[in-house]
């Protein structure tokens, strides 16, 4: 039945490229929607047990979960539109302007949007049709929003840093990755167990924590899903970028010594660099010194 579409496909990289364009926009709309109420949910969830613990009558909350309530404006709780939550386009559209009651729509919604459509692309230009295209989407989107969760909320949820190490370590063991399963266990490990060092070293040295657990965790997914020969790469590019931006801020006026970025984004975007060309960095890398 899918036969004539996945030849086209397979055949055409411009009608695959095009369409895991499309594919990223929709998935991107989603993807606001678990940034914005997965920590809601964690927070109810954790009033609850709070609640349970101190013995404490139980409360009613109103239901929430990524499928309930509908979309509803922000600022007059106004049911959302279908057409006006078409990815970006809805966005431009309305101007950036509520069509209920013309408040200002956050900037996240059309931004993670296209930056979703765009990774996406990028990984159908370079994996192209087939198994890993399919892994990549999947590493790419969990990534992105994670990295959003975490900048908004300093959170890196385990409903998803976890299913993610399994993820990777599931596809190595059936093999349907290029890393094999002894570098992928070695790699989670690796990933976990050096950030769990370097944050109880700092914590000892300065006794402030430096990082949460959700980056350890994040890291060893990375290496689940890339292997163990990627982490240097992945830790050296985040750290950089991180420094910069906090140096940046701090020059900017805009933070004082005590600033504290999350670690999150600079670790899901250093890994999605090392995705599409960490061997490449690394073999560049070799030349340039002489090995």
């Amino acid at each position: 039945m899918f036969e004539p579409l996945i030849a086209l496909l397979a055949g055409s990289p411009a009608l695959l490229i095009s369409m895991t364009l499309a594919l990223g926009l929709v998935v991107g709309s989603f993807l606001n929607v678990v940034s914005l109420r997965l920590p809601r949910m964690m927070e109810r969830d954790w009033r609850l047990e709070a609640r349970q613990i101190l013995d404490l009558p139980a409360v009613d909350e109103p239901r929430l979960s990524l499928t309930h309530p509908p979309s509803t404006c922000p600022a007059c709780q106004a049911r959302i539109r279908p057409w006006h939550n078409l990815p970006v386009i809805g966005w431009c559209w309305l101007r950036g302007r509520a069509a209920c009651c013309g408040a200002p729509i956050a900037l996240q919604y059309p931004a993670v949007e296209l930056a979703c459509g765009l990774l996406s692309a990028a990984c159908a230009w370079h994996f192209g049709f087939g198994l890993p295209l399919v892994l990549a989407l999947v590493l790419t989107w969990t990534l992105l929003v994670l990295a959003v969760i975490d900048a908004r909320t300093t959170l890196l949820p385990d409903s998803l840093t976890l299913p993610l190490i399994w993820g990777g370590l599931l596809a190595a063991l059936l093999g349907w990755s290029s890393v094999s399963l002894s570098d992928a266990v070695v790699g989670a490990m690796a990933g976990y167990m050096s950030l769990w060092s370097v944050y109880w070293a700092f914590k000892l040295i300065t006794g402030k924590d430096g990082m949460g657990y959700g980056d350890f965790k994040l890291f060893a997914a990375l290496g689940a899903w890339l292997g163990w020969s990627q982490l240097p790469l992945i830790i050296l590019l985040a750290s950089v970028v991180g420094a910069v931006v906090g140096i940046g801020l701090m020059m900017a006026k805009r933070a004082g010594r005590e600033l504290q970025l999350p670690f999150g984004p600079y670790l899901a975007a250093a890994g999605w660099i090392a995705l599409l060309w960490g061997d490449a960095i690394a073999l560049t890398y070799l030349q340039s010194v002489g090995l």
